[in-house]
């Protein structure tokens, strides 16, 4: 988990039309989804702007990190850089804010100490940009399915042997015939 980033909102961002740029770095962070661990090297760089909708406080901007995890075919070190998009739409207490386009978990009202925590808009962007299926090359070979030998060091002695193979969910259907 990324640990609390507080951007401190100043005064004249409650201004209608102001916008002001923030940015930072990150340290580094784990994060586990389902069963990959993507470990994100710091610096977790962030770039945002903060602009006064009337109203609201939108928070756009940009996050690039470094991430490693394991390959989902061989199981070797894959790494890859990551850039995602952070969104948050803050509601300033007491004023008037257009919400007829958003739904309830599209907007979080901004805290009495004016301070915003950019750590879930970072982590959400980033989740958003892991691969799904991680690879250390796009032409990985992945485990041999008897052995367990990793097909891109070479071939193993079992590769070919189709008996030796185990049976998958599909394994009824290897003798089917169609015409």
């Amino acid at each position: 988990m990324l640990a609390p980033i507080f951007l401190y909102i100043p005064k004249d961002l409650f201004e209608p039309a102001a916008t002001r740029s923030f940015e930072g770095a990150a340290p580094g962070f784990d994060l586990h989804l389902g069963a990959d661990d993507h470990i994100f090297d710091a610096p977790v760089a962030w770039k945002v702007d903060v602009t006064n909708t009337g109203g609201a406080l939108l928070v756009a901007g940009t996050v690039q990190a470094r991430c490693h995890c394991a390959c989902a075919r061989c199981l070797e070190p894959a790494e890859y850089d990551v850039e995602g998009q952070i969104e948050g739409y803050f509601l300033i207490p007491g004023e008037q804010a257009d919400l007829d386009d958003l739904e309830a978990d599209e907007f979080d009202t901004l805290p009495a100490d004016h301070r915003i925590d950019l750590a879930p808009l970072i982590q959400a962007a980033l989740v958003l940009e892991v691969p799904r299926v991680p690879l250390c090359a796009e032409d990985c070979a992945g485990l041999c399915p008897v052995c367990g030998q990793n097909l891109n060091e070479g071939a193993c002695a079992c590769a070919h042997d189709e008996q030796a193979a185990p049976a998958g969910p599909f394994a009824a259907l290897k003798d089917l015939k169609l015409d």
